[in-house]
Order: structure tokens, then sequence, then C-alpha cells
């Protein structure tokens, strides 16, 4: 096959992932997400794939199941099963992540429409700097 032939799948959205600085104290929020769509499952892939390293092997999503209508079920993610759960008691704006062994993380999840304006000034309201996670290890 030529060169010529072979067509390039476009570049997926680049993850929009802000991570808060690691620190001994607990905090009600460990960084925040800017999905690119108002899908759960649209992004999630690249999320848990985008992750950090030292924050475990997630097992279990939580999501506000008013705000992600049908988000329950399971998921394959990077070569291993996620059960996502949609409940009512979530956070809206927050999606947790779990993992064996390494606990709970808190995500804030910014709207998708966002501006840049609005996004900086949620991430600085959550304590965030507004320069995206370039590290996943």
């Amino acid at each position: 096959m030529t060169n010529d032939r072979l067509r390039r799948l476009p570049a997926p959205p680049l993850l929009r992932l802000y991570l808060a600085p690691e620190s001994a104290l607990p905090r009600r929020i460990d960084g925040a997400w800017w999905p690119h769509t108002s899908g759960p499952t649209a992004e999630l892939t690249q999320l848990l794939c985008g992750l950090p390293r030292g924050w475990g092997r997630i097992v279990r999503v939580l999501v506000n199941g008013t705000v992600w209508p049908g988000a329950s079920g399971s998921m394959l993610v990077c070569d291993r099963v996620v059960r996502l759960r949609g409940a009512a008691t979530a956070l809206p704006d927050t999606i947790v992540l779990m993992a064996p062994g390494h606990g709970r993380r808190d995500l804030l999840v910014l709207p998708p429409q966002a501006t840049e304006r609005v996004a900086a000034s949620l991430l600085s309201a959550a304590g965030l700097t507004p320069e995206p996670c370039r590290s996943t290890s």
C-alpha cells in the first residue's frame, strides 16, 4: 500500500486536565477536567488514560446521574474494566475517581461550553492554575 492511500485519522482533542499540586493535607478538589462534550463517556477514556500513574488503577467512576443521565454500567478503558455509576447524591460539577489502595480523587468538571475566560475563573476559584497537566507519569 502506498502512502497516498493511507488516510490520516483526525487527532483526538487535547485532554484538558488541571491537577492540584501534591500535598499531605486533604482537600475537596484534586484537580479539574474540562471535557469537550457533555456526554460523560465520550471523553472518559481519554481522561482515565491520561491520569498520573501515581493515582493508581481507577476501577470506579461516580458522576451526578441527573446531570449525566444514563451514566451507568461498565466500560473498557486502557485494557481494564471501569464501573461507571450515576448517583443523584454526587455533586453536579464533580467526578469521583476511585482506585483500590489509592483512595478517591475528586475532579471539578468545567462546563464543555465554557470560554477560556470562564474556565480560568472557575479554576482560580478552585485554587488551581489554568496551566494544563503535561505529565501523566
